[in-house]
């Protein structure tokens, strides 16, 4: 729903980000999938691309893998329900029929114009999209694909065993969100229904958001993929989920934002204030800017601010009611007729703008305007003018130049006004008459619409055959006289597929119908062909994107449409029938004592099931059903905080709205945000008074987004109070064992700044915390882990992060009862570690060593669990590692590569980046359309360089010799282009006519020129990365894996029998996920690793090779690209061969090289590369990085960290001890690595400065400044080498 997008993202604008969010991902009982997006997103990513093809099979598995990725992110513990569309409503076919014919010419068009370049496309056919519509051959494959996926994972999956699964394919009608709400409405509707039932609904769709604020359930989220609004429309989707980023959008919260936006009714009305009232009646207002079913009324557009019209409107309006409009789906006439009047205004205060330019025109041509024509016309130069200008003209700008002050102008204002909706109504609409008839019947329709849409989303279908019958709507002020309107609708029946899809496909997709119909689509003596026309126009009207745009098809007669099929439908062949029929639901639960097979429909692709453990229950497809009075009551979420959800509670706050031009949707917000505002405490905190309160205990920190923490210090900025001891929960009453320390002056200012970072980080969010007077230091709950105890008793623990993060203590919610249900399922050992278990060592000998649990009766009294481990033969990788920068990429300075190729280092970095050419020329610009003829090859806001081509140092940007060559041919072909951008360096945008500007020339079709050059070139297709991550180039990782293929060939898996401690074994439990294995590894490129984590993409003991390192704030949110030895479903590729890469968090890992450099008590040399920084840290500063107690290899990047020996937290780091002769120093720490002797070279300018660079052994390549001397140049370049190898001593 494209109004919908409009409307959420405009309210996500007034209240910002908050309520997106998927740092902590709550527990939920039940998920919900809308599984159209799915199919989309996996048959056809790129409909820019004519060239794509893909294949059935595929398309299933892709299917498939994004359901198992869905499913593990929420991991739902009671319901898992995949709704595909079925057989439409006919009031939403009108607007699948339009989107079809569009898709099905824009394909038509791609294709020709491809041909005419030349282009030789594949012989294969293409997908065509439109067979994603219930009855095709495609679907009934698909449903049949989906059947064996839930028996499969069902009979197969652990994690998905206690779940009750349910089907319902495109064989039962219905949309499918639509599908998934009535069995929500169902479920609600019961006596026995938990209130506090968690969902998660999954799908593209914007109504999604609508849907579940329907529902009236406190705990209610949407999951989806991110919201990229004013991308390219030829950018490539992302299919698959390991590389998508989701985000959760929590309605519990957006519900609280409503109740803000409208709080100032609470003292205006007369009768109750309830918010689930006002929610419904907020989704009434989001149906007016239009939807799938009802075109938006005229000039009623969200992106010109139609959303706080709506609000102030009905702020304004609803004390005078006595009552809401939206009574439980029910439209109160008398109320809308009244909202509709005041809002009827907006249609006079809109015309006054047009009269103005009227008049305005009259005044030099001395002629009224009594034309329609002339008088639209007219209209629609205003609005281009008013675009063009971005200042519309006002009503107030008419009082100044037309004075109402006689009677002729007001008799003339109102005749004009008439005569404009006049026109609107028969050039629109066709009309030769609007008479008071048409207009009664236009605003009977309308109403007729917004109640049928409320029936929907209450009640389900109330008439399966109502469609509103016009492409537009009529004007505000002509929606009267409907008080005493009598609504009723006719059930009916749906349509059948083959009705459906002869009502919704264009011609070019007849061959997705049965033969036997085709002809009705095409022949000329078709009774139905007029509603195929092969060429239509489209109606932007008043929107600004080509898809928003009007399909001007007629609407299908249904009559005519059944009784031209009605001849054929005997032709049909026994396949055909089994498509076109409606059937049942299902719905699938395991039940070990059944054990059948179940047959593959695709056995060369999928296996047969040969014991299958699936029961199968169907269910009537009027089951979920709920009457038209059914009352949807919300329960009181009440003092229990059920974790992960966010919630606007526990801390007093203000609210007002401003505007901040808050980031949402990459764009920044135009209008006012709503802001909250933390109120001062109203007794005055003493930093000891709040030591004595949080030290060594849990809490809640990250409002609204509430995280569990352990508080370990406390600071005012003049004393910091640190908890001791640091490993244990202090729940006792007395006060905690705390040590005091005094801050220097640096460290005063520090804390100064930290603060001030703080402030700007909630600022961010639109949360204005005012003073901080403490900050609370705490660490994050990471999972909760079994622990043996002393008595051999397990039990569940809580685990935190070592990192430790600053949180103002006004931030901090305390004393709440959160609900918890990480109950403990196992009690003894003998429960933990059953025969058959797997588990993984984490000590030595055998570290990471994957291995299963034997009969251990005989030794676990004493502690002991034995285990047979699998140990196989490891790659070696030690030489690869020493002769690494023979295959590594060779980075240099943008003015190296500027002498090189003859142009400026001004050109080397515009050129390696953006270059942006309007059309038209810098005194005449024509439009704001814009083409980039840059390589984009660096992206410094959002922090990213693209592999082996660019490389960005804290100083500078790096370019490797492959950057060279494409400079070298861009140059060659397009040396105008270079010229006049180095012309014209001051500016940053360019246009075609300056560049290009002979007559026999065309800047336009040069522009398409170099873009077709660039797209055909290899650069175009490479991948982006974050500067922040540190990785192994391709070349090394091709060696890495033929190590890998060497070591396979060997086969020299050993098996040893072993008794173990129990506290030395790691068992995966998703109980214990987000648990670090082994909190004190530490990680380096070419670390072998083994995945630990269960029932994901990776098998669980595959082992892999680290080859990249993702650095984040947070020490949960690092990820570390591995190399895997051997290709999976799921995999990923990551600068390697296909399906071998994947990026896992360090809860998944056990790191082997680890275990072996702890054996051999000594670090072997891996790559020497310093951690880059997150570019995004709010609090890093080069004493906090001197005095952290972390591995100088550690890729996130913490604040503070406790010293094990005093407790105190940010000591300054010792000073580094240089010599005077870099270079020999240099050449000393080279030796005393076991590396070779650096190899130094000088280069030199016009200017006579010489730059000097020194190559490692290591593959390490660093350049020094530009300098008078070569021995200078020499000198610092050492240093510059020094800095990067030696890392802080801490004292």
């Amino acid at each position: 729903m494209e109004c919908i997008t409009y409307c959420c993202r405009m309210f996500l604008h007034r209240v910002e980000q908050q309520f997106l969010c998927l740092q902590k991902i709550p527990e939920f009982d039940n998920l919900y999938l809308d599984m159209n997006g799915i199919i989309h997103q996996c048959s056809h990513p790129n409909d820019e691309d004519v060239h794509f093809r893909i294949s059935e099979e595929k398309i299933f598995a892709d299917i498939f893998h994004y359901l198992e990725v869905l499913f593990r992110i929420i991991k739902p513990r009671k319901v898992f329900f995949m709704a595909v569309d079925g057989v439409a409503p006919r009031a939403k076919m009108n607007q699948q029929r339009g989107r079809r014919f569009r898709s099905a010419k824009e394909a038509e068009e791609k294709i020709k114009k491809a041909l005419e370049k030349g282009e030789v496309l594949p012989t294969e056919a293409r997908f065509d999209s439109n067979c994603i519509t219930p009855g095709t051959d495609f679907m009934a494959k698909l449903q049949e694909q989906l059947k064996y996926f839930v028996h499969n994972k069902l009979s197969t999956d652990k994690s998905w065993q206690g779940v009750n699964v349910y089907l319902s394919g495109h064989e039962t009608p219905g949309e499918g969100e639509h599908k998934i709400m009535e069995f929500i409405r169902s479920e609600t509707a019961k006596p026995g229904h938990n209130p506090s039932t968690r969902h998660c609904l999954y799908g593209l769709d914007a109504d999604l958001i609508m849907l579940g604020l329907t529902s009236h359930e406190p705990h209610f989220s949407l999951l989806r993929e991110e919201v990229r609004f004013g991308g390219k429309k030829s950018q490539k989707r992302i299919t698959a989920p390991e590389e998508t980023t989701f985000h959760l959008l929590h309605l519990s919260l957006m519900r609280e934002y409503i109740d803000y936006e409208f709080s100032e009714l609470r003292n205006k009305i007369s009768f109750e204030y309830n918010l689930e009232r006002i929610i419904d009646d907020w989704v009434l207002m989001g149906f007016l800017v239009g939807n799938d079913f009802i075109p938006h009324l005229p000039h009623l557009h969200i992106n010109h601010d139609a959303l706080p019209l709506l609000y102030r409107t009905y702020i304004s309006v609803l004390p005078s009611l006595g009552g809401y409009l939206n009574e439980n789906g029910h439209l109160n006439l008398a109320h809308f007729e009244k909202y509709l009047e005041k809002l009827s205004d907006f249609d006079r205060e809109h015309f006054s703008e047009v009269f103005v330019d009227l008049k305005w025109f009259e005044s030099k041509v001395g002629n009224k305007y009594l034309n329609e024509a002339a008088g639209l016309a007219a209209e629609e130069a205003g609005v281009k003018d008013m675009k063009k200008s971005k200042t519309p003209l006002n009503f107030s700008l008419f009082v100044i130049l037309q004075p109402f002050e006689d009677g002729e102008d007001d008799d003339m204002f109102e005749t004009e006004f008439r005569q404009y909706k006049r026109t609107y109504y028969m050039t629109k609409m066709g009309v030769e008459v609007v008479s008071d008839e048409f207009l009664a019947n236009q605003a009977k329709c309308y109403v007729e619409g917004i109640q049928w849409i409320l029936h929907y989303y209450y009640h389900g279908v109330q008439s399966w055959s109502w469609y509103y019958p016009y492409h537009y709507a009529p004007f505000l002020s002509d929606v009267r006289n409907i008080s005493s309107l009598t609504l009723a609708f006719d059930l009916g029946k749906p349509f059948m597929p083959f009705q459906q899809l002869l009502g919704v496909l264009p011609s070019a997709s007849k061959d997705l119908l049965p033969q036997c119909y085709q002809h009705l689509m095409t022949s000329p003596g078709s009774p139905i062909v007029e509603y195929y026309p092969q060429d239509f126009k489209t109606d932007l009207n008043g929107k600004q994107q080509e898809w928003e745009a009007v399909v001007l098809i007629p609407f299908i007669d249904e009559k005519c449409l059944l009784a031209a099929m009605e001849p054929y439908t005997l032709k049909l062949t026994p396949p055909e029938k089994a498509r076109n029929r409606h059937t049942e639901c299902a719905v699938y639960c395991f039940d070990k004592e059944l054990d059948d097979v179940y047959n593959s429909p695709l056995p060369q692709l999928f296996p047969n099931i040969v014991h299958c453990h699936v029961r199968q229950t169907p269910i009537p497809m009027d089951a979920w059903r709920v009457s038209l009075d059914h009352v949807v009551h919300r329960a009181d979420r009440g003092a229990l905080y059920f974790c992960g959800f966010p919630t606007l509670q526990h801390i007093r706050h203000k609210f007002y709205k401003k505007k901040t031009g808050v980031m949402v949707f990459q764009q920044s917000s135009r209008g006012e945000n709503m802001l909250l505002e933390i109120l001062a405490s109203q007794e005055l905190e003493q930093v000891e008074d709040v030591a004595a309160l949080v030290l060594g205990k849990s809490l809640f920190v990250n409002w609204p987004h509430l995280m569990e923490a352990r508080v370990v210090a406390v600071s005012d900025g003049e004393i910091k109070l640190v908890y001791e001891p640091s490993q244990v929960l202090y729940l006792g009453d007395t006060p905690p064992p705390t040590e005091v320390t005094h801050l220097t002056d640096k460290e005063q200012k520090e804390w100064v700044k930290e603060v001030q970072g703080l402030s700007e980080q909630y600022a961010r969010k639109g949360i204005v915390i005012n003073e901080t007077d403490v900050v609370v230091y705490a660490q994050l709950l990471t999972g909760r882990k079994y622990v043996i105890g002393q008595s051999g008793k397990v039990h569940l623990e809580k685990q935190f992060a070592k990192q430790v993060l600053p949180f103002p203590y006004q931030t901090i919610v305390k004393d709440i009862k959160a609900f918890d249900s990480s109950l403990a399922r196992f009690k003894t050992l003998e429960e933990l570690f059953p025969p058959g278990t797997v588990v993984f060592m984490v000590g030595n000998p055998y570290y990471s060593a994957m291995g299963d649990v034997q009969d251990s009766s005989d030794v676990i009294n004493e502690g002991r669990v034995r285990v047979v481990f699998s140990v196989p033969c490891e790659p070696q990788l030690d030489a690869l590692i020493q002769n690494q920068h023979k295959y590594s990429v060779k980075y240099s300075p943008g003015y190296v590569l500027a002498s090189r190729l003859g142009i400026t280092s001004y050109l080397v970095s515009r050129f390696s980046g953006s270059i942006f050419i309007g059309r038209g020329s810098k005194k005449n610009p024509h439009g704001e359309q814009k083409a980039n003829a840059g390589l984009n090859l660096k992206f410094n806001k959002k922090n990213e360089e693209v592999p082996g081509y660019t490389k960005r140092t804290e100083k500078e940007w790096l370019y490797s010799a492959a950057v060279e060559e494409l400079l070298a041919e861009y140059l060659e072909r397009f040396s105008e282009l270079f010229d006049f951008v180095a012309r014209n360096s001051h500016d940053d945008f360019f246009y075609e006519d300056d560049i290009w500007p002979g007559e026999d020339e065309n800047g336009a079709e040069k522009v398409q020129e170099i873009q077709g050059w660039l797209k055909n070139h290899p650069v175009s297709s490479c991948s982006r990365a974050s500067c922040d991550l540190q990785i192994l180039d391709t070349g090394i990782v091709e060696k890495i894996e033929e190590e890998l293929e060497k070591t396979k060939a060997k086969k020299m898996n050993k098996k040893v029998r072993v008794t173990v401690k129990p506290h030395l074994l790691f068992r995966p439990l998703e109980q214990q996920h987000g648990v670090v294995p082994d909190p004190d590894a530490e990680y380096h490129l070419f670390d072998r690793v083994v995945n630990v984590r269960e029932s994901f993409s990776v098998p669980l003991g595959l082992r892999g090779t680290i080859i990249g390192i993702k650095g984040a704030e947070r020490e949960a949110e690092v990820l570390y690209e591995v190399l895997f030895d051997e290709e999976f479903a799921g995999g990923l590729t990551v600068r390697c061969s296909p399906g071998r890469g994947y990026r896992l968090p360090p809860s998944a890992l056990i790191n082997l090289s680890h275990g072996s450099r702890k054996e051999h008590g000594a670090h072997k040399l891996t790559a020497i590369v310093k951690p880059q920084p997150s570019s995004s840290s709010h609090f890093t500063h080069k004493s906090q990085l001197g005095g952290l107690n972390h591995s100088p290899c550690s890729p996130f990047i913490p604040t503070q960290v406790m010293d094990t020996h005093s407790s105190l937290i940010t000591r300054p780091p010792a000073t580094l001890l240089i010599p005077h002769y870099m270079a020999t120093e240099l050449g000393r720490v080279c030796m005393g690595l076991g590396m070779g002797p650096p190899e130094f070279a000088f280069l030199y300018n016009r200017q006579s400065l010489t730059v000097c660079q020194v190559k490692l052994s290591n593959g390490l390549l660093v350049h020094g400044p530009q300098c008078q001397s070569e021995t200078e140049a020499k000198e610092k370049t050492a240093l510059f080498a020094l800095q990067r190898l030696v890392t802080p001593v801490q004292i």
